[in-house]
């Protein structure tokens, strides 16, 4: 049975070779690969890699692609493990009639047609007539070598001469029309040369061949760039331009990153950013976020740094939700206001836009900026906008353990947002130190003791904190006379009608702890921080309280946040509210290297 290599090509485009070969060996990251151990013969040390298009055994020389691997694994027939993956794939295989066999025949043609145009642009360019074409691009700052690397050309300044000499060679005119060189009207007229006055940037699919043209007019006219029409070779929406060039250097450890255009690609190329690729003129697509995850688990994507470039951020991170998984995620970089990659490497040279992609911000990070610029948080109505949109972008990720990570991530960053604006509005400026803890103090094991007393004496003067910090509290590990203390508050806690300050002390007082409580809200030795006095708002008593507990069990605190913005999630009232802007605004200041100890 034959099959058409165009069939065979959109197979392995739609076939991840890691998820094919990790059903039987098992796989691990190394670098922009898999590794794991050969399981065509016996090894303890992986010598085993899975590129983005093909496998390689370095102890017995194992090699092939997904078709290949099915067969030497399961010692299937060429056939049977076609027809396995294209089920797998949702592809249904080409049965062999006579028209299949005639259409593949003139695809083959076609590639031959496009290939003969190619080289006729190319000489063009340095012949007379292609003069001021080959001074543009040298203007651009281009070598003749990345030209020729390229196979950039010039189309003539009239039309009809391709179609002349394509003639000679007997192409008839329908086969330049299906190429997508001409344009037939259908209106009896003869068929016109698409591309003329213009600089010509072939286009080629990922093995290198080409299967279409993007042209750039010199002078007056539009469009200024111009693609080739859909084909049967080309289609837009499944092309990258420049895919051919970064396989390799991705495969060798190229940052992939999306630009906008052809000149983008070529001087990043020619800067040695040769991950570059890009979209044909369109919005990016499904298909072509999928041919950058088979070079790299993430790509960066690069935007303008005006409010278009954000509104194609926004776009780009909206169509990858669904696609994302553990393995494979996006980054997004903004370019300075003004600047293009191909300017941005003129100008600024190699550094500034290596500056770029090492600013390029994880998708997360980004995903909420986003989302927050589109409607703003200023008010009420606003905030709770961002918030069902936070949830809905969270919830289109298809992999459930990955949505949860991002809603999480997301509602973080939200409440963190809303605590700083509690703040402010509860006091002005938020506090330059650590929610008003004591001044440093010699040696940590004083240190651990002082905040230990300060946790009992924060609960002292704000008992209703107990209710949300009471497991928390019971994993602190205390000196007798406050893990004396502690007891009877949580004991007393259990049974009180209200939780009042001035009754708790009072019962203390009546069962003997008199001297513990002294002792915790005593200020001779060290003064107690502002958050453990009884004029303290409850939200900066609570912070405070958690701020110092995480000073003392900081992966215990991240998990509060986390368990804080799930509960929240499911039951969103006003005490998970308030015990979120706590909790983040407790963890905020731990990241932002406040010990805890500092002065007022």
């Amino acid at each position: 049975m034959s099959l058409s290599p165009a069939f065979l090509d959109e197979l392995r485009a739609r076939t991840p070779l890691s998820a094919v070969i990790g059903r039987r060996v098992k796989l691990s990251r190394s670098g922009r690969q898999w590794k794991g151990c050969c399981p065509f013969h016996g090894e303890k040390t992986p010598s085993f890699y899975v590129y983005d298009d093909h496998y390689h055994c370095f102890g017995c020389g194992a090699h092939g692609d997904a078709v290949s691997f099915v067969m030497q694994s399961q010692g299937a027939g060429f056939v049977e493990a076609v027809e396995q993956l294209a089920s797998e794939a949702g592809m249904e295989v080409p049965k062999p009639t006579p028209a299949a066999a005639e259409a593949e025949r003139r695809r083959l043609d076609l590639h031959a047609v496009l290939e003969a145009a190619a080289a006729r642009f190319r000489k063009r360019l340095f012949l007379p007539e292609g003069a001021r074409a080959l001074a543009y691009l040298r203007g651009r700052g281009l070598s003749d070598d990345t030209i020729a690397r390229f196979g950039l050309g010039w189309s003539g300044e009239g039309r009809g001469a391709l179609t002349a000499e394509l003639a000679r060679e007997d192409v008839p005119p329908d086969m330049l029309v299906q190429a997508g060189l001409v344009t037939d009207n259908g209106d009896g007229r003869p068929p016109r040369e698409l591309f003329f006055n213009r600089v010509i940037f072939p286009i080629r699919d990922r093995r290198g061949r080409t299967i279409s043209f993007g042209g750039r007019i010199l002078g007056d006219g539009q469009p200024k760039y111009l693609n080739g029409p859909e084909t049967a070779l080309f289609s837009k929406r499944r092309t990258l331009f420049g895919l051919d060039a970064a396989r390799e250097p991705a495969r060798h450890g190229a940052i992939v990153l999306a630009v906008e255009g052809y000149m983008d690609v070529i001087a990043l190329h020619q800067a040695g950013f040769g991950g570059a690729v890009a979209p044909l003129g369109t919005a990016l697509t499904e298909e072509q976020l999928e041919e950058m995850w088979r070079l790299s688990p993430a790509p960066v994507l690069c935007f303008d740094g005006d409010a278009a470039g954000g509104r194609a951020a926004a776009r780009a991170a909206e169509l990858a939700l669904p696609f994302l998984t553990p393995e494979r995620t996006l980054r997004l970089a903004a370019l300075p206001p003004g600047e293009d990659p191909d300017t941005l490497v003129r100008r600024g040279g190699n550094d500034a836009f290596q500056a770029v992609l090492n600013a390029a911000r994880p998708l997360a990070d980004a995903l909420f900026d986003l989302l927050r610029e589109t409607g703003g948080d200023t008010t009420p109505e606003q905030r709770a906008g961002l918030r069902a949109k936070l949830d809905e972008a969270a919830g289109r990720i298809r992999d459930k353990g990955l949505a949860a990570e991002y809603r999480r991530a997301l509602l973080e960053r939200f409440y963190a947002r809303r605590a700083s604006s509690f703040t402010r509005r509860n006091g002005g400026k938020p506090p330059p130190r650590a929610l008003g803890v004591p001044r440093p103090v010699p040696g940590e094991q004083t240190a651990t003791a002082e905040r230990c007393r300060t946790l009992l004496a924060i609960l002292l003067r704000h008992p209703n904190l107990l209710h949300d910090v009471e497991e928390a509290l019971g994993s602190v590990e205390l000196p007798p006379p406050l893990a004396l203390l502690r007891g009877e508050i949580l004991h007393w806690s259990t049974s009180a009608e209200a939780l009042d300050s001035d009754d708790l002390i009072t019962h203390l007082t009546q069962v003997g702890l008199a001297a513990e409580v002294e002792q915790a809200l005593s200020a001779v030795t060290f003064p107690l921080p502002a958050c453990a006095l009884p004029e303290a708002q409850p939200a900066e008593a609570e912070a405070g309280w958690w701020h110092i507990f995480g000073l003392m069990h900081r992966g215990r605190l991240e998990e509060e946040v986390v368990a804080a913005s799930r509960d929240f999630a499911s039951r969103p009232d006003d005490a998970a509210q308030r015990r979120l802007i706590a909790l983040c605004t407790a963890r905020d200041a731990l990241r932002r290297g406040e010990q805890g100890l500092e002065g007022e």
